[in-house]
């Protein structure tokens, strides 16, 4: 089986999901979010938008980079559940380099991966040979772990004599100057509170200069009453709300997100840390010393080097890898 065999079913999968009646996504959803209650619907159709979007990039051109080994390797991958089908590029990367995928799937997001492995089977039944959805991974010749910090030292343990991708927790930051406005924020609104900000390019921390006023962006956050309403994401607000008032820590409160200014880059859920810089020399220094903990950066039009526009964080490109680790590259080296 080629390599263009496998790309025409994933480019045929793209064109699936793109006509998939309303029922049978109204199906897939509710199935997806009875398994977990933070993959609401709002969160699934935004995952799969990104997937047809990632799908509708040219493959084979992305693939051109690369040179594979023709002998097929049994590649592991670990994928997480922290957000709906996260681990979707792993498996297209897996696949797409003529290897065979063997899945140890989250329990918090089994439904959707099985769904998007049993549509590839359906549309390319020779792939059936090539995916295996494992308990315990075993017989491997490489792997691929996303978790936290603490289940990456278990990995790395687990996995030292394998060739292997071992991912830790990571963040995004925005980096404002003050010009934004209230569409800006709107933007920006999408990096912080899409998928209830649990993912790796949601952002967690702003970096703003000194007196930055935050009016405009608490005013345009207060808009967000469907997040609050949530229940998991209003018991973190409630709880957060609580302890910094007790603790009679400062901070502001809009009513759907708390602004903290805080050293660390990672804020809890309903949390939005920020820190104030003086200087562009002052935030390099800030960025540098974090930089490997840090998937992404935004900011205004992409004014920061190196950055993304407001708003860009959760639509990543076949090329946005993980961790900035090119997971093809190490396939290919395979």
């Amino acid at each position: 089986m080629s390599n263009n065999e496998v790309i025409r079913a994933f480019e045929i999968l793209r064109e699936r999901l793109m006509q998939m009646d309303e029922s049978s996504k109204s199906e897939l959803v509710d199935k997806t979010y009875s398994l977990n209650p933070w993959f609401t619907p709002d969160s699934v159709l935004a995952a799969l938008d990104g997937i047809i979007k990632m799908l509708s990039s040219d493959l084979n051109e992305w693939l051109s980079n690369y040179t594979f080994n023709p002998s097929q390797k049994r590649v592991g991958a670990v994928m997480a559940g922290n957000i709906p089908a996260v681990g979707f590029h792993d498996l297209l990367c897996v696949l797409v380099s003529g290897n065979k995928l063997v899945a140890k799937l989250s329990e918090k997001d089994s439904s959707l991966i099985s769904y998007f492995l049993d549509q590839l089977i359906d549309l390319e039944p020779r792939l059936k040979e090539r995916i295996d959805i494992v308990d315990r991974l075993a017989g491997l010749d490489a792997v691929i772990a996303t978790g936290s910090d603490n289940t990456a030292r278990y990995f790395e343990y687990y996995f030292k004599n394998y060739p292997h991708i071992i991912r830790k927790n990571r963040t995004s930051v925005a980096i404002l100057n003050g010009e934004e406005t209230t569409s800006d924020f709107q933007h920006l609104g999408r990096d912080i509170f899409l998928y209830f900000g649990l993912g790796c390019r949601n952002v967690s921390k702003l970096y703003v200069p000194l007196a930055y006023d935050f009016s405009t962006m608490l005013a345009t956050y207060e808009q967000y009453d469907h997040i609050i309403s949530h229940h998991k994401y209003r018991n973190n607000y409630d709880y957060n709300k609580s302890i910094y008032l007790v603790n009679k820590e400062p901070h502001l409160d809009n009513g759907v997100l708390l602004l903290k200014q805080d050293n660390n880059l990672v804020s809890p859920i309903s949390v939005l840390f920020y820190n104030f810089y003086s200087s562009q020399e002052e935030l390099q220094k800030l960025l540098k010393a974090d930089e490997h903990k840090i998937q992404c950066f935004v900011s205004q039009g992409g004014f920061w080097e190196d950055s993304i526009p407001l708003g860009q964080a959760q639509s990543p490109g076949l090329t946005d890898y993980a961790d900035r680790v090119d997971t093809m590259e190490f396939l290919a080296k395979l």
